[in-house]
């Protein structure tokens, strides 16, 4: 039995932090009952599509219920006390003061269920100046300097190619603390309230700039730490056909086999003396093979280097079919494909096989009974 499948979930969050989060606490087991606007969220018209199912919705809603319900609507919080009074978790993600509003903040549904633990995630937490500030990953990844870590050759700061702030800083902190507090609230009986910020939780992300800026008043400003990009050691280079090495040699047993591998000139392999040429030598001996020529070389030695692959590339990996990264899947349209892999152990997951996203409004019947079912 999965660890979490008495634990039930009233997610009333849309687009990705939210619903990441509540797709893990689902994998686990948890009931997780989508609370959703007339017409539901947004993601579901999103493109692309499996038949008449946004993919992006699905993908994150693999396995939940759905309810319809206009939470504006006169007697909605009241419809909801059923729910309220058998849940355990519920996450939110509305600007602070909305769920006060509907009379579903975290006061009034912990008065009628105290065990309750009542998760809200925002971009900047519960308050301060900017508490009511619309935002999305981006605007937050600007807020507390990260972006000034991800400089391109022309010194521009990049934009991240995935959601760092929404899922590092949003996703994962709210299940850690659910889990947490669950925790806590079986051994006493009180649940409790998550002020989770991605703003705030960005900053982990920054834990060597935030040393090096504190200690001695210089704060980097992208590829002039040792990790992102100062040592020939740790960086990028471009092979001969366009592709690249990812070179993370930073043990001087590695950067020795590395050395060795790509057949370094010995003037150049002590780093420290002049890090620039021998990064110029490195980039040279790469630059007169292919990536692929790289990998097979590269196999079978402590060098800690590999070639950048392509997510569908990566997708084809033997050591992941290997470890069943893809054994739960996800049933969209008349399409089953592998399911968006979650970080739960796979023991602690349900068994695998197909699952879909829920149909708009196909729950509604809780509201009446309130029972719990196994989810579809």
């Amino acid at each position: 039995m999965p660890p979490l499948a008495d634990v039930r979930v009233l997610d009333f969050t849309t687009l990705l932090p939210g619903p990441f989060a509540t797709l893990i606490l689902a994998e686990a087991g948890a009931e997780t009952i989508k609370i959703e606007r007339p017409g539901g969220e947004e993601m579901r018209a999103g493109r692309p599509r499996a038949g008449d199912q946004g993919l992006l919705f699905a993908m994150l809603n693999r396995g939940k219920r759905s309810i319809e319900l206009d939470l504006k609507a006169p007697g909605a919080a009241a419809r909801l006390r059923p729910l309220l009074e058998s849940a355990d978790v519920l996450v939110e993600q509305f600007r602070p003061g909305v769920m006060e509003r509907l009379g579903l903040g975290p006061a009034a549904a912990r008065a009628v269920n105290p065990r309750l633990v009542y998760c809200s995630i925002t971009g900047y937490g519960q308050d301060g100046p900017k508490a009511q500030a619309a935002g999305h990953d981006l605007n937050y990844c600007a807020e507390t300097g990260f972006l000034s870590m991800t400089r391109g050759a022309d010194g521009a700061p990049q934009i991240p190619q995935t959601q760092i702030a929404d899922i590092g800083a949003g996703s994962y902190p709210a299940v850690m603390n659910i889990m947490f507090a669950l925790w806590a609230a079986r051994r006493t009986g009180e649940g409790a309230f998550l002020d989770i910020s991605m703003c705030d939780n960005m900053f982990p992300f920054l834990w060597a700039p935030l040393a090096l800026g504190r200690a001695t008043g210089r704060w980097p400003r992208g590829n002039d730490m040792y990790l992102t990009g100062a040592t020939p050691r740790y960086r990028l280079y471009r092979a001969a056909d366009g592709g690249y090495v990812a070179c993370g040699a930073l043990e001087q047993k590695f950067w020795d086999n590395f050395c060795d591998c790509i057949g370094l000139d010995d003037g150049l392999r002590d780093d420290a003396r002049d890090p620039e040429a021998t990064g110029a030598g490195v980039a040279a001996r790469i630059a007169a093979r292919t990536a692929d020529e790289w990998s097979g070389r590269f196999a079978g030695r402590d060098v800690c280097a590999n070639i950048v692959r392509g997510i569908d590339e990566a997708l084809a990996d033997p050591q992941f079919f290997a470890r069943g990264l893809f054994a739960h899947e996800l049933a969209a349209g008349e399409s089953v494909m592998p399911a968006l892999p979650v970080p739960v152990a796979p023991g602690l997951r349900g068994a695998p096989g197909a699952a879909r996203a829920p149909a708009l409004g196909a729950d509604n019947f809780l509201l009446d009974s309130g029972e719990r079912t196994a989810a579809a």
